[in-house]
């Protein structure tokens, strides 16, 4: 029951953040293939419709978000950490800024090489929930203005390497250190020799990216989705220290609440069960996964009571 689910696709590069993460501790996970574009109809029952990929499962605890996941892998596993010299507020904020800025342009770089070969189901989804168009037509037509917003960032990567350290926050590798690699891995694995002609892949860059992918993955075994779900019914949530009374959200413990991103159209429905300054915890129950407790961070989400958002739904509409 305590052993790590990924519920992920071999293709996502967030799923490749926390595939890393598992190397660098070196876990024995469990994975669960999912679809590369929605519907989930086996992962819904478990996040109560938060609808991006990966999600990492834990009996019946359900972590959203990478930088949730890795701070929830390491409170489990502390060793090695993903936060070498206490620098967890450091790590943090560098991975946001990794996340937020580059992977939107990287992506559309590489599908401006590959774009034709893009399901046009994908493209539709991606347009409807992150409102950003990946088609080829879309990425050719971007592709100077996202050249220049990775390689912006890509040189802000080659300052922190100039010294010679073997990572970003010196000798072992950190959170942030997966963070900036996973889109720059994406692109050079779409994009191939292309990508080193379009950006800034400079021998410290590439050294680096060989250390990171040098992790690995941990120990990987399938799992079903079906198995992933009935351990899902055979366990309890675990327990939570509940809601402050000073939460910022005004919130209490058992409101139907709503949770957004900050970056998308995914409503998520529960029944706020935890709130601390780091993480928003709901109740979701369905037939197929039992009663689970899905975790979100605070960090890019925001709760409000159900009533808040029907409210200013119906006031939008007018």
């Amino acid at each position: 029951m305590d052993q790590p689910i990924l519920h992920h696709y071999d293709l996502s590069p967030f799923g490749e953040k926390v595939r890393l993460a598992f190397g660098h501790k070196g876990i024995a996970w469990r994975s669960v293939e999912t679809p590369i574009w929605p519907p989930r109809p086996d992962t819904v029952p478990l996040t109560a419709g938060y609808r991006r990929s990966p999600v990492l499962q834990i009996g019946a605890d359900i972590y959203c978000d990478t930088a949730l996941i890795f701070a929830e892998l390491e409170r489990r596993f502390p060793e090695p950490t993903l936060y070498p010299g206490g620098q967890a507020g450091l790590a943090a904020i560098l991975s946001w800024w990794a996340d937020t800025t580059t992977f939107i342009p990287a992506a559309s770089i590489a599908t401006s090489i590959i774009g034709d070969g893009v399901p046009p189901e994908f493209i539709e989804d991606r347009i409807a929930f992150m409102r950003h168009d990946f088609s080829k037509d879309a990425s050719v037509r971007d592709l100077s203005v996202n050249r220049q917003r990775v390689a912006a960032q890509m040189s802000h990567l080659a300052d922190m390497l100039r010294d010679g350290r073997a990572f970003l926050l010196g000798p072992g590798a950190s959170a942030a250190d997966l963070s900036a690699y996973h889109t720059l891995w994406f692109v050079r694995t779409h994009a191939g020799a292309e990508a080193d002609r379009l950006l800034p892949f400079t021998p410290a860059i590439l050294q680096w990216m060989e250390r990171v992918g040098a992790l690995g993955h941990g120990e990987r075994s399938p799992l079903s989705a079906d198995d992933a779900l009935r351990i899902a019914r055979e366990a309890d949530p675990e327990p939570t220290a509940g809601v402050a009374v000073d939460d910022p959200s005004g919130l209490e413990a058992g409101e139907t609440v709503v949770i957004r991103t900050d970056d998308a159209n995914d409503p998520i429905r529960g029944v706020l069960v935890a709130a601390d300054p780091r993480e928003l915890v709901i109740r979701h129950e369905s037939e197929r996964g039992g009663t689970v407790h899905v975790h979100f961070p605070r960090f890019g989400y925001s709760a409000v009571s159900e009533e808040a958002a029907d409210t200013k739904k119906t006031a939008a509409a007018a």
